[in-house]
């Protein structure tokens, strides 16, 4: 079989401005850092060939030699394997394992087991699981003389769902939830049916990056509409920006997160939620609000959610995604769908093309935790505020020149730093013990270098080694914070 090659361009573009993040570090360096960032983030797969030395060193215009240090580099720590007669494929070195959504290496750092923050997601509750699979396994015998396909989900699972929208202001029926495989399954299924390849999609920005990714790889194209912290007293979100998007680019689709926004943690208020279902309407735009933080409030708890704004008697025009994952446990590979009825039915016939269901055990599990989570979800909601006092703690020890977007929800921090580093410090900090998540992979087109997620759903212990291997980092891309934009880059 022919190995797959990347494309010179095509990798450039994801390295986006590696040279002005390298800091003291020398240029073939920074450059096999910058790969293997992309390596662990997946926009690198494992089994290509990368580039041959000539043509990256054209592309780049640097020097071929440059080219080669990186890639030796490259094999020295096992990102490359090189094959006599073959070209030198991408691969994991020795002791790295699947984590997430994302290969990451867990070779130990200078003080111990390296700490990943490059996800948020919280461990389970593993005694009340265990017993929600207890359960299910007592009920699983109701379904044995079925064919146990349900593309739109066990009743069970769909009426509890629909209770918790109507308990929330929003009446909502069994036949308006579809049962999904998490919400990254209902909104790639979404997209099958909302958007055709081409299409503009808004987002609000920083945003998801797995939804980005889905954008893409369905074709369309992401329209980024900023959401400014700085103005998250008077609401960060530019509902105007929204509104003047949505008509210069005829878009029929818009992803936003109002609810604990991932990842600055920021809620929209009721005013702001009740404009943007008026947009929808008036632009004739479908809006999926991605709700799977919605459970996760610490300070206050959310508003109605923005489809009760909706106009007309279906209000169509918003669509809502929830989740197991964040509330309860990422394991839990159950989401939905509240949409009009019409749009689940479209939705089924979409669906036939990628899987017939989601597994019956696990809808009966997440049946039996979502009917009566409240003490669960409280207890989980206290242990992410100590967390994050933690977090805020250790970061105005180490990092006091760092200035934090403190949501009132979800699982982490927005960190402005002093210097647009975010890449290189992600690329840096596996050698100090840690694992990150750079900043532009938030945006599009290489935004929020000057940013980076610091997610608090770790232990305590994790956080504090975790921001002090951050800030150790941190101190080697710059001596003097002032001067960030001045550094020497070595060709």
């Amino acid at each position: 079989m022919m190995t797959r090659v990347l494309g010179a361009r095509s990798l450039a573009r994801d390295l986006g401005s590696w040279q002005e993040e390298s800091g003291r570090r020398p240029a073939y360096r920074a450059l096999a850092d910058g790969i293997r960032l992309l390596v662990h983030d997946g926009r690198v797969p494992l089994g290509v060939a990368l580039p041959s030395e000539r043509e990256l060193a054209t592309v780049l215009e640097l020097s071929r030699t440059t080219i080669t240090s990186s890639y030796s580099v490259l094999r020295d720590e096992g990102y490359l394997i090189s094959r006599q007669g073959s070209r030198s494929t991408v691969a994991l070195p020795a002791g790295a394992r699947p984590n997430g959504l994302m290969f990451r290496s867990h070779q130990p750092g200078p003080s111990g087991p390296v700490v990943d923050l490059s996800y948020a997601a919280m461990a389970a509750p593993a005694a009340q699981v265990e017993l929600a699979y207890a359960s299910a396994l007592q009920e699983l015998p109701n379904f044995l003389p079925t064919h146990g396909m349900e593309p739109v989900g066990i009743a069970d699972l769909r009426d509890v769902i629909a209770q918790r929208y109507t308990a929330r202001g929003l009446p909502t029926t069994a036949e308006q939830i579809m049962v999904t495989s998490g919400a990254q399954h209902a909104l790639r299924l979404l997209l099958s049916v909302l958007t055709s390849p081409g299409e503009r999609v808004l987002v609000d920005h920083p945003t998801y990056p797995n939804a980005l990714e889905a954008i893409r790889r369905n074709g369309a194209r992401p329209v980024p509409v900023p959401v400014r912290p700085e103005f998250a007293a008077a609401g960060a979100w530019d509902l105007d920006g929204i509104r003047s998007a949505a008509r210069q680019t005829a878009a029929r689709m818009a992803y936003l997160i109002p609810d604990f926004h991932n990842p600055t943690g920021l809620c929209m208020d009721s005013s702001g939620r009740a404009e943007l279902a008026k947009i929808a309407h008036e632009t004739r735009m479908t809006l999926v609000v991605d709700e799977t933080m919605v459970d996760l409030w610490l300070d206050a708890p959310p508003p109605a959610p923005v489809a009760s704004h909706g106009r007309g008697a279906a209000k169509t025009e918003v669509v809502t995604l929830g989740s197991t994952a964040k509330s309860l446990w990422g394991g839990l590979r159950v989401g939905w769908i509240r949409a009009d009825a019409a749009l689940i039915t479209q939705l089924v016939g979409a669906r036939a093309a990628v899987d017939l269901g989601t597994p019956v055990m696990d809808q009966l599990a997440a049946a039996y935790l979502l009917a009566d989570d409240r003490s669960l979800l409280e207890q989980r909601r206290e242990v992410l505020r100590e967390q994050r006092a933690v977090l805020l703690g250790a970061v105005a020890e180490h990092l006091p020149d760092w200035r934090p977007t403190i949501g009132s929800g979800g699982m982490s921090v927005w960190m402005r730093m002093s210097a647009p580093v975010s890449t290189a410090l992600a690329a840096v900090a596996p050698n100090f013990g840690v694992l990150l998540a750079a900043g532009p992979r938030f945006g599009v087109e290489g935004a929020f270098e000057r940013f980076i997620r610091v997610p608090y759903a770790r232990s305590p212990e994790d956080l504090i080694r975790g921001v002090a291997s951050i800030a150790a980092a941190y101190d080697t891309l710059a001596t003097d914070r002032d001067t960030a934009d001045q550094r020497m880059v070595v060709v």
